[in-house]
């Protein structure tokens, strides 16, 4: 979201070792489209966390409608935007190992764990949100099966809360 980037990109200044990626992170290299909460319209619709959905399905956006979140079509902004592969990035930036991965991505979790390549990098915690998994506010059958790739994988793995997973590399 070109409002978070900015932020970011700000936030970060004092800092050497920070590269920030203003692309989108899915199951292959494409060119996409990508909606998003308008920076205009998060003070409007009265929550904070609004500036943090983003999508590459705009109905997922608008699901998220309720009595106190009244968010309507004029509130979402899209962009194109590139997207590369979990795997594709790690290449790029020639990373070996991560400390810690945190994934909330609106419902793009499944495709991205899913994607990764456990022989490629090392990752010591990942950290994921699961509300969205099999559909807006869904849980099922997708996050069962990377909870058993994770295990596969020798990762220990515990609910955090309503919306979260930790999993940690025994």
């Amino acid at each position: 979201m070109p409002h978070n980037i900015d932020a970011l990109k700000e936030n970060t200044l004092k800092f050497k070792n920070v590269i920030i990626e203003p692309i989108a992170i899915s199951s292959k290299k494409e060119n996409t489209k990508f909606y998003f909460v308008k920076a205009d319209s998060i003070n409007k619709l009265g929550k904070h966390w609004a500036s943090g959905i983003g999508s590459f399905n705009k109905q997922h956006i608008l699901n998220h409608k309720t009595k106190r979140f009244k968010i309507e079509e004029i509130d979402i902004e899209s962009i194109e935007v590139q997207s590369l592969s979990f795997s594709d990035l790690v290449e790029k930036h020639e990373i070996s190992s991560i400390n810690r991965l945190q994934i909330d991505v609106e419902g793009s979790e499944y495709e991205i764990l899913n994607s990764i390549n456990f022989d490629q990098v090392n990752i010591d915690t990942i950290i994921f949100e699961s509300k969205h998994f099999d559909g807006t506010f869904k849980e099922g059958p997708k996050l069962e099966e990377i909870k058993k790739k994770l295990i596969k994988n020798s990762y220990e793995i515990r609910k955090l809360d309503n919306e979260n997973y930790l999993a940690k590399k025994n």
